[in-house]
């Protein structure tokens, strides 16, 4: 049993967090104290959880993503869906480019950010409505389409 200085319980090891730190292995708050800490201090410091995160995980602040979002008119640059709330950003620079909706942000990662690929996937749906002697034609058109790109053709 451990007594949590915040509100003054007893409770077991167990309702404490984990930390290495401490000589009992074990946080000096309890669980729903030391939440409750954790959300204090992310709205004392930067005015609430989604603001902490958008600091933490892409530097940039609400000012900051809602100047994206005016710029884009509030809507998904790729499928024009209105108030896209998902900040889309380079995974090898971390730079932000925009912000898209649920969908759209997730195919991108799904296709690896790569225009190639996604270049061909749109290849793929238009082929697949085409007639055979239309497939025949247009093959050119698409190898043209993804040496444009720097690809070369599968």
């Amino acid at each position: 049993m451990k007594r949590c200085p915040d509100c003054g319980k007893y409770k077991p090891l167990e309702d404490f967090p984990r930390n290495r730190r401490m000589r009992d292995g074990r946080h000096a708050y309890c669980k729903p104290c030391h939440n409750a800490r954790g959300r204090e201090s992310k709205h004392r410091l930067y005015g609430g959880n989604r603001q902490y995160h958008l600091k933490r995980r892409y530097r940039i602040g609400a000012a900051e993503f809602d100047e994206l979002m005016r710029d884009q008119g509030s809507l998904c640059p790729i499928c024009g869906k209105s108030n896209p709330e998902h900040v889309d950003h380079d995974h090898a620079t971390g730079r932000v480019r925009g912000i898209l909706c649920f969908n759209c942000n997730g195919g991108l990662g799904q296709f690896g950010d790569d225009a190639e690929r996604l270049v061909r996937a749109q290849l793929y749906l238009e082929w697949l409505d085409m007639t055979p002697e239309e497939r025949k034609r247009s093959s050119d058109l698409a190898q043209q389409r993804i040496e444009a790109l720097g690809g070369r053709a599968a």
